[in-house]
């Protein structure tokens, strides 16, 4: 469309072109992650309603937060604030008190840092662990279920089967409730798959399992630590007498030259 303020420009062909931009374009929009332990989904919500997700701001990681508050639907459930990624994609970390990105120098073992080298460090950015508004997504964690169940989260037919088990043996007996006494090899969980027209069965290795043969190597251990102290007392007590004999020796030694050089100074001068 032509400007009318331009109806009597000398230069009729200028055109001034206005654009429409659509108000949702400036409405903050954060997607919210809600996963449930209990039975292994994760449902990814949008929520653009500014006044829902100010409850959320200036909570920490690890803060609780009434579901209530971001919707009639989650009323009485529970949620715990898991971390997030701002709009660029870098992750929130727990500890960086602020709500902003910030560059650290990072170890191996530290989140948001995965070490290539030994020793090695890096300076990386990540964001702080206080939720703003320049979230892109937001996770949680139901804390607490509330009456009404969530579609695709909580409900019954929502259970996704663990592809694996546990492999330590204190969360295998943790699952069965097993005793000590009971074969925890018994109740492993196996995973069977076809692998080139054959039937495969997989079970893990069992961790920290306690065997007759380990009871037995830990004796051992032990035993072998006691004799290499006995060992290492009676090698220091033959070196102290050693060092002792030896010491008395060059007593002896010194005690006979003294005399020695005694004896022949009174000789030269009875001589005299």
């Amino acid at each position: 469309m032509i400007d009318k303020r331009l109806t009597n420009d000398p230069f009729p062909a200028r055109v001034v072109h206005s654009f429409t931009i659509p108000l949702n374009v400036f409405l903050l929009k954060t997607q919210i992650n809600i996963s449930y332990p209990a039975t292994g989904c994760q449902k990814c919500v949008t929520i653009d309603d500014e006044r829902k997700l100010r409850a959320v701001y200036d909570l920490r990681i690890a803060s609780e937060i009434d579901g209530g508050a971001l919707g009639d639907e989650y009323a009485g459930y529970v949620f715990r604030i898991s971390g997030g990624n701002d709009k660029q994609g870098f992750a929130m970390k727990q500890g960086i008190l602020t709500n902003n990105r910030v560059r650290l120098l990072l170890l191996g073992g530290a989140s948001c840092y995965r070490q290539r080298k030994a020793g090695e460090r890096k300076r990386k950015s990540v964001r702080g662990c206080i939720v703003g508004p320049d979230l892109s997504v937001l996770n949680l964690v139901v804390v607490k279920k509330g009456e009404a169940d969530i579609e695709g989260l909580t409900g019954a037919d929502d259970m996704v089967p663990r592809r694996l088990g546990p492999k330590r043996a204190s969360k295998i007996r943790k699952l069965f409730n097993l005793d000590k006494e009971d074969d925890v090899r018994k109740c492993v969980v196996k995973r069977t798959f076809e692998k080139k027209g054959k039937q495969v069965t997989k079970s893990p290795k069992i961790q920290r399992l306690v065997t007759p043969l380990t009871v037995q190597r830990k004796r051992a251990r032990k035993a072998a630590l006691k004799a290499s102290i006995v060992k290492a007392k009676e090698a220091a007590g033959e070196y102290a007498k050693l060092k002792a004999q030896r010491v008395k020796e060059q007593k002896e030694a010194r005690r006979s030259a003294i005399s020695k050089r005694r004896s022949s100074r009174k000789s030269s001068t009875k001589k005299e």
